[in-house]
């Protein structure tokens, strides 16, 4: 595995750029979570269009999610696509601006949206910089391939999503494309969800899967399926906002599932194909989130099928931003993270001093209490937007915040060692 994840001769990313951004994601992920818990009145209710749900959504998504993707693509593009990063200052350029710009826009959320333009617009800017990067990087790709069908869809999304994000808070100030309000705030969403994370993990999946597993001689051809019907399915819910039609609604939902069972179908294979016969317990999680998320696709199959999506539609979400986006993550960042500091670290001391192994780098006794934390409180989650129950809110969001305490503990560790 370790040949498999070693970067190319001149690949090097300096290792202070991908742990800056996953530093400062750690924090995000404890704030949005601390947020969540202080309103959950509001969450179990179904109120989720409110400042303070705002501010912790941007915070998860952008804060942590996007920060993190964004770090582990500054280490993990070079690997996949055997090409160095543009421009490293340009790097750290862009996470200062970005970072900032998160904050002042959480801030912004939280205490006056329709202050938010200004901040939103540096948050943008960061983004832009980071778009600029990855695409300068992947130019130079000698030949692309299906990664980089994934990984260019997912960044196109990106764009679109921040750039929708921005038209959103110019209505909220201006009255800019009022009558269009709904479908851009729903494109906002769906583009943010499906199009950037899941195109992103589907991505880097196909490289991550097969290493983490040790499988060999799999054919890739199931995935340029994967990626036509998904992406035909955020198509026709996109058209669907735009006509307001059930039927198109009904159609996205399906082929979002479709595509999503046909990953998870591919992955199956891949890993049948493997050497190694016990899998990591943080690799296991990572597949597990991808159980996850073809039940939270089957729901909002049902969901529109009984014409309770717009209903349905604020749990469904939570629940993919959580048990497939979050989950996906962490199992991948679990394993990630070690391997990276190890090799910042040891890897040119081999046979010269005794180094740790790649193993003593992750406590992997904190991996099993750790995922149970987020599974248990994923699932009490679930059961009190079902119920309406407050006080089980107040269990499973606690657990979660718990959990990634732990977590960012866990990660936080490993740079001592």
């Amino acid at each position: 595995m370790i040949a498999m994840f070693q970067n190319s001769k001149g690949n090097e990313t300096n290792i202070k750029l991908p742990f800056s951004f996953i530093a400062f994601s750690m924090l995000a992920l404890i704030l949005s979570q601390v947020l969540l818990l202080l309103n959950g009145d509001l969450l179990v209710t179904g109120t989720f269009r409110l400042p303070a749900i705002w501010s912790a959504a941007h915070l998860f998504v952008l804060g942590w999610a996007l920060m993190v993707a964004m770090g582990a693509m500054y280490q993990l593009v070079p690997v996949a696509f055997l090409t160095p990063i543009w421009n490293e200052k340009f790097g750290f350029v862009q996470f200062f601006i970005t970072a900032s710009g998160i904050v002042l826009f959480a801030a912004a959320l939280y205490v006056r949206p329709q202050d938010a333009l200004i901040p939103g617009i540096v948050t943008l800017t960061g983004i832009l910089l980071f778009l600029v990067q990855m695409f300068m990087t992947l130019k130079s790709q000698a030949k692309p391939n299906i990664l980089t069908l994934f990984v260019g869809s997912a960044l196109l999304s990106l764009l679109a999503t921040i750039t929708l994000g921005i038209m959103l808070v110019l209505s909220m100030n201006t009255g800019f494309a009022s009558d269009y309000y709904q479908v851009i705030f729903k494109s906002h969403i769906l583009l943010g969800t499906a199009g950037w994370f899941s195109l992103l993990i589907f991505g880097f999946s196909y490289k991550m899967v097969p290493m983490f597993s040790l499988a060999h001689g799999y054919t890739m051809k199931p995935a340029v399926y994967v990626f036509l019907v998904y992406f035909s399915g955020m198509i026709s819910l996109i058209s669907s906002f735009l006509l307001e039609s059930r039927n198109l609604e009904m159609l996205g939902t399906f082929l979002l599932f479709a595509g999503f069972v046909i990953f998870t179908w591919h992955v199956k294979k891949i890993i049948d194909k493997r050497v190694k016969k016990k899998l990591d317990r943080p690799f296991m999680f990572a597949l597990f989130a991808i159980g996850c998320g073809a039940v939270i696709h089957l729901a909002a199959v049902a969901s529109s099928a009984y014409s309770m999506l717009p209903k349905m539609a604020g749990p469904i979400i939570f629940l993919y931003l959580i048990a497939w986006i979050a989950f996906s993550i962490i199992g991948y960042l679990y394993k990630i993270v070690p391997f990276l500091w190890w090799t910042h670290k040891y890897s040119k001391e081999i046979g010269k001093q005794k180094v740790p192994s790649l193993k003593e780098m992750m406590d992997e006794k904190m991996a099993l209490p750790l995922f149970l934390l987020f599974i248990v409180g994923a699932v009490l989650l679930t059961a009190s937007f079902a119920a309406k129950l407050l006080f089980l809110f107040y269990i499973g969001q606690g657990l979660i915040l718990i959990a990634a305490i732990l977590f960012s503990f866990t990660i936080a560790k490993v740079v001592i060692k």
